[in-house]
């Protein structure tokens, strides 16, 4: 191997790794953030408005999940409709296209909690519900996305890229809404209740980021890698192969971290709950 072909070896492997390492370390200190807001509730007496509210919570998140779960089931019979046998290999997407609206949905449409607030209204920060790295990173995903579609502008009516570049796009406006209200809705004035508030408005914040996250990573990673497939024949040897390279790079760097998001993901569907205070 030339200095050349160690230098791009080298490249790609921290371009592959770097960032996946780097949104694992952020969302694994997420979950210390879980932690906290869970012992937080515990740590309270147990009222009864805190319990209907938790009660609510779930079964909404439960009924609206399972929404987008049949959702997803609809979008894989949809498929083998139109592409027949060839469908196999968008079964799993498909069906987590539907799950993640779900998680999603879910989140945004929230029922307010019932308990008093206070007066005058007051409002946390953003910081105080989710890290703001974890956040402009799926954000930078979604603009991601739109930016490497019109650079395929050619291919943009095709239905792959306007799929990847609109769902995507959904998440996000869905998951901006979810992050929208938790921050807008004031504080209760019950000082039992403000931990059980502050921990769902951490779930929420969580759900909605992480969903978008993997909404925009996994199409992202996939466009990269139809880029690069696309400027492989126009592969030279005076340095402007390294633009393929580097696309293919980028497009595996952005389904591993995807991947990793998916797997973090999973630890939040759990919904907050209260017991008997644990110093009572």
């Amino acid at each position: 191997m030339t200095r050349v072909g160690r230098l791009i070896a080298v490249v790609l492997f921290i371009a592959l790794m770097v960032p996946a390492a780097l949104l694992a370390r952020g969302w694994s200190l997420a979950a210390g953030r879980r932690a906290v807001a869970s012992a937080g509730v515990e740590f309270v007496p147990v009222t009864p408005e805190a319990t209907a509210q938790l009660a609510r919570q779930a079964t909404h998140a439960h009924r609206v999940r399972l929404l987008g779960l049949l959702l997803g089931v609809a979008l894989v019979v949809s498929t083998v409709v139109v592409f027949a046998e060839a469908s196999v290999f968008l079964w799993v997407p498909a069906l987590a296209v539907g799950s993640l609206a779900g998680v999603l949905l879910a989140e945004a449409t929230r029922p307010r909690p019932r308990w008093a607030t206070t007066s005058p209204p007051r409002r946390p920060r953003r910081s105080e519900q989710i890290s703001l790295w974890l956040l402009w990173t799926m954000r930078g995903a979604v603009a991601g996305v739109v930016l490497t579609a019109l650079l395929q502008v050619d291919d943009l009516a095709s239905p792959v890229v306007a799929t990847a570049t609109a769902v995507p796009l959904a998440g996000w406006l869905l998951a901006e809404t979810a992050l929208l209200r938790v921050l807008l809705r004031p504080l209760p004035a019950e000082g039992a209740d403000v931990p059980v508030d502050e921990a769902q408005r951490t779930w929420t914040a969580h759900l909605s980021v992480a969903a978008a996250s993997v909404l925009a990573l996994l199409p992202l990673g996939a466009l990269l890698l139809r880029a690069a497939i696309d400027l492989g024949d126009r592969v030279s040897s005076d340095g402007a192969g390294l633009l393929p390279v580097a696309l293919v790079a980028g497009g595996f760097s952005a389904i591993i971290a995807g991947l990793v998001v998916a797997g973090f993901l999973l630890t939040w569907l759990r919904p907050v709950r209260q017991s008997s205070p644990a110093l009572a």
